[in-house]
């Protein structure tokens, strides 16, 4: 198993679960991928995802070995999910309540109620047919026709903005209905409306906090993975996947050792999976040329910082929404060009859980979707004064006397996505989640050039956000568990 984040951990549990024998060789020196977590100066941040939905997934995997997720981690609901605030100084309280979310609704614009009813009801249906692929196979364009007739009727070809604006007249509530998408990589503007089944998602099943950070979550997870007799290395890079014919027979790391396996999986992301570590000789439908064509997702400038101050009114999960909507969003995914204003992420977890920071203190990282790296973007001299920027506005905006508050702080760019996390161009989430990249058309969960070489993680499919990547995982443990005739 190539790479320790949530999709190869996943993998790798239920591969125990099967009786094989699984080794998991990470790169960097602790478990999680993109969810690595960072400890400074008596803080704690998660690196990457820090919203938990369809919870059900976490639990499949521990109840499989006859656990309980609660004896490994501690999952509470987060309530409101977001906070969205708006550049006229509105805010939008997103919860799990049907009656709340009407009430609100009413509060922006009464004449939107009516239509927001029909919005629920519409994404209930887009729900009902859209998680019944998360954990199907896409193997042949046999399997794209079997679901065609459920993607015309749902109208899969409008993006999510599209749909939504059908429903929704306040162009405030229509950021609101809208902005999932981005959660996994994903424009509003282009993405397919099957993503609007995750308002009908965090509706029926909320949003999840693992107490002590994501990464209690992903330790947890490694813990039922070592328990089960699975193996983990630290610090061991894969240089190679070693192919024998049309055959992978294992890998070999950065130190030059050789290790043989029956399969292969990548966690890794799976165009410089591709691009670097399989042989261009062995490669007649994956090639260099294939990923060069795909679009890939926005890339995101993070600030992950530390206040001798506790802002208690600043919620768990902040959306601050710019000036603009969709052309900031055209900047970024379309000209990939790095706008003057923005739109955030803050995220608060010590709102929840205290204990990621030092007593009387905040734990934050304050995020923001950038262009990828096939943009003209020099990040060496850009990523100061961007840095500077996010304070300035935060602080005039929603958090007074922040940059004298700030004790402690990291920040990660698309370089960090291109170069400790080997993603191709930077891309935070990999390949773009468009209809055209989704399901037959995404890239395999089992490689079509080389056998014994299976893909989990964001880039494959169902695609990138917790719940997308655990079913890869899934996906994928089910078929080598076909193969070798175990369940």
């Amino acid at each position: 198993m190539i790479g320790s984040g949530f999709g190869g951990l996943a993998a790798a549990i239920r591969l125990q679960q099967q009786g094989h024998r699984v080794v998991i060789l990470e790169k960097r020196d602790k478990p999680g991928g993109r969810a690595y977590v960072y400890e400074q100066d008596g803080f704690v941040f998660d690196g990457g995802p820090t919203i938990i939905t369809a919870p059900w997934l976490v639990r499949e995997l521990f109840e499989r070995s006859g656990k309980s997720v609660d004896d490994y981690v501690q999952l509470v609901p987060i309530d409101p999910f977001y906070t969205i605030r708006f550049d006229d100084g509105t805010s939008f309280r997103y919860t799990g309540k049907r009656a709340e979310v009407i009430a609100e609704v009413r509060r922006f614009s009464p004449g939107d109620v009516e239509g927001y009813l029909r919005f629920a009801e519409a994404t209930e249906a887009i729900f009902e047919a859209g998680m019944a692929l998360i954990d199907t196979p896409f193997e042949k364009i046999t399997d794209m026709l079997r679901v065609l007739p459920d993607l015309v009727r749902l109208r899969a070809d409008r993006s999510v903005a599209a749909f939504v604006n059908r429903y929704i007249r306040d162009a405030r509530l229509r950021q609101v209905f809208s902005f999932h998408p981005l959660l996994v990589g994903g424009n509003p503007f282009q993405s397919s409306s099957i993503y609007a089944l995750i308002h009908t998602l965090e509706q029926r099943w909320g949003v999840w906090f693992a107490m002590g950070g994501t990464g209690a979550l992903v330790r947890g997870m490694v813990r039922l993975f070592t328990e089960l007799g699975g193996e983990i290395r630290y610090e061991c890079e894969v240089r190679a996947i070693t192919v024998d014919g049309k055959t992978a027979t294992g890998v070999r790391l950065a130190s030059g050792e050789v290790m043989t396996a029956d399969v292969v999986v990548s966690n890794g992301d799976v165009a410089r999976t591709y691009m670097d570590l399989v042989p261009a000789s062995v490669r007649r439908k994956n090639t260099d040329a294939r990923f060069e064509r795909l679009e890939y997702s926005m890339s995101l400038f993070v600030l992950y910082f530390g206040t001798n101050r506790r802002y208690e009114d600043i919620g768990h999960h902040e959306i601050l929404m710019g000036p603009r909507y969709e052309g900031l969003l055209q900047e970024i995914f379309g000209k990939k060009t790095l706008a003057g204003d923005f739109s955030l992420y803050l995220h608060r977890p010590t709102a929840t859980d205290p204990s990621l920071a030092p007593e009387g203190c905040d734990s934050f990282y304050a995020l923001s979707p950038v262009p990828h790296l096939g943009g003209p973007t020099d990040w060496a001299s850009a990523a100061g004064p961007y840095r500077d920027a996010i304070v300035r506005y935060l602080e005039e905006r929603y958090m007074p006397g922040l940059a004298a508050s700030i004790v402690t702080e990291r920040m990660i760019d698309p370089r960090h996505f291109r170069d400790t996390l080997n993603s191709y161009l930077g891309s935070a989430f990999s390949v773009e989640p468009i209809l055209t990249q989704s399901a037959w058309f995404r890239p395999h969960n089992r490689s079509e050039d080389v056998r014994g070489l299976y893909f989990v993680g964001a880039g494959t499919h169902p695609g990138a956000g917790i719940p997308g990547v655990l079913s890869s995982g899934k996906i994928v443990a089910e078929m080598i568990g076909e193969c070798a005739g175990v369940g």
